[in-house]
């Protein structure tokens, strides 16, 4: 009876030492203000849970780390299962192949999915690193979790009806099979990205796995996503990168909305925001230390895309029996994310005053240097800003005045159409003269319809040529009433 108490006993100090190695690797509690100016960092040193991109050892293969994870394999059958139960709400569709072909899937969540609404997208990206896959089991776990909880849950319902999701549980799924970082080029695909300070300019020269996220942000529209990662434990947010490649914190121009959102992140993780390292949970990137060519920036700057690096794992590849406490620790964070998207910030369209029709344009806000364009479609616009501020909003479409507008932004979010009226330019005494030629006797109030809008240059060009074809048919008349008068008049001809 003792030897069993005895073994019970070490058994339980082992269980217990165990967990508390678990618990402490992410932090403990401190007092933080995570919206304070970068000030608050100090001379804070982040050497605990650094990237360790290179330190750490090749993962021994003789070891089946992969043991309870999803094989790339079991990972298309389980896509495609989800497709197959949740119809209703989903379609899978595949945005390219990985170097050694395996096809890069993702699941549309929408009560419309595959049809273009005035609504914002979300996408999340998981297995951005092949020795990273936490993410690829979290995110199938979300999308089954949003599937039996539509209609039941006010989260998964709002997120179906409201928003488009798009998620890539893989981005690498040849990383993942060969159990290493880089893809099946070896290629780290979080450098591979054209970047602002250091840009190769040679789309070629991108792993086809990048190419497929860039002509996936160009056909979708996307108004923020995150990329999900393992190492640490903090909410990562541009820029990644300094002009001069020192570790600094680098700001973007929307650096206190990206810090709100990782901020939504970290707050709503079990234990993200407690971080002794990270203050509040959330790190600018060149902070933490520059990286150039990532995925982030490039969403930002050319997708207008507000793109999250989420580092969910202090382990890279932990045991796959520690999956389920991940998923109950980021589960709240990776709802709150997405719901962001319809629950803060600035939304609505731009239309014409004369006809109601949409009208493409951009956005911008007062003192931030960047520009938000509307979908193609509708015209609508999605634009992330902190809640509790006062904002100046400026909708812009070329051949219509521009119209500004004061809002005061609170908790919620706010809808503010723009109704814009078309400009009188100098434009309009040419329309004239090339309607007045003998050229045609179309309506002038319809050519004029038609140099309204966003196809101002092809219109002008159009009636450049007209114009020309116009001198061309005066100076085959003049030529024709000069020979006439030189022939005399024609005789009349008996029919």
């Amino acid at each position: 009876m003792e030897l069993h108490l005895s073994t019970l006993s070490i058994s339980l100090s082992l269980s217990f030492c165990s967990f508390l190695h678990y618990a402490f690797a992410r932090g403990g509690l401190q007092s933080y203000d995570s919206f304070s100016p970068p000030e608050i960092f100090g001379n804070t040193t982040y050497n605990g849970h650094a990237r360790r991109l290179f330190e750490k050892k090749q993962i021994n293969k003789s070891v089946d780390v992969a043991e309870g994870y999803m094989t790339n394999s079991e990972l298309e059958v389980a896509i495609k299962a989800f497709g197959k139960r949740c119809s209703n709400i989903s379609r899978i569709y595949s945005i390219g192949k990985s170097v050694n072909g395996v096809p890069l899937w993702v699941i549309e969540i929408s009560d419309k999915p595959g049809e273009d609404e005035a609504e914002p997208a979300f996408k999340y990206i998981g297995n951005v690193h092949g020795d990273e896959p936490v993410g690829r089991e979290l995110l199938m776990l979300l999308a089954n979790w949003i599937c039996d909880n539509y209609l039941k849950d006010p989260s998964a319902t709002l997120i179906v009806e409201r928003t488009h999701l798009h998620i890539l549980p893989s981005m690498n799924p040849d990383g993942f099979s060969l159990r290493r970082r880089g893809n099946g080029n070896n290629v780290d695909l979080n450098r591979n990205f054209p970047d602002q300070f250091f840009n190769d300019d040679d789309a070629f020269a991108r792993e086809p796995e990048t190419r497929a996220i860039m002509e996936w942000s160009n056909q979708i529209h996307f108004t923020a996503s995150a990329s999900l990662h393992g190492g640490a434990l903090v909410a990562n947010y541009p820029w990644d990168g300094s002009q001069d490649k020192r570790r600094v914190y680098y700001a973007c121009p929307d650096d206190e909305t990206f810090r709100f959102l990782a901020s939504v992140y970290s707050r709503s993780h079990y234990n993200m925001s407690l971080s002794n390292e990270f203050p509040g949970g959330i790190t600018n990137g060149a902070y933490w230390y520059p990286i150039y060519g990532g995925m982030q920036d490039w969403n930002y700057i050319h997708g207008d895309c507000f793109e999250l690096t989420l580092e969910i794992s202090d382990n890279k590849w932990p045991p796959a029996h520690e999956l389920a406490t991940l998923w109950k620790y980021n589960k709240l964070s990776m709802l709150n994310l997405v719901l962001s998207l319809v629950q803060s910030g600035v939304h609505g369209r731009i239309v014409s005053s004369d006809s109601g029709r949409p009208l493409p344009g951009s956005i911008t806000i007062e003192g931030v240097n960047h520009m938000v364009k509307t979908n193609r479609v509708f015209a609508d616009f999605h634009r992330l800003l902190t809640p509790g501020g006062k904002y100046k909003v400026m909708a812009s479409v070329p051949g219509y005045k521009s119209k500004t507008t004061n809002i005061w932004l609170e908790e919620a979010a706010m809808t503010v159409d723009f109704v814009l009226d078309p400009e009188v330019t100098p434009n309009r005494n040419l329309l004239r003269s090339v309607c007045e030629c003998n050229c045609g006797r179309l309506n002038r109030y319809e050519f004029e319809n038609l140099f309204r809008g966003a196809h101002f240059e092809a219109y002008a060009i159009l009636i450049l040529v007209l114009g020309f074809l116009c001198l061309l048919f005066q100076r085959r008349i003049k030529y024709n009433l000069s020979k006439q008068r030189h022939l005399g008049p024609k005789r009349p001809v008996a029919l």
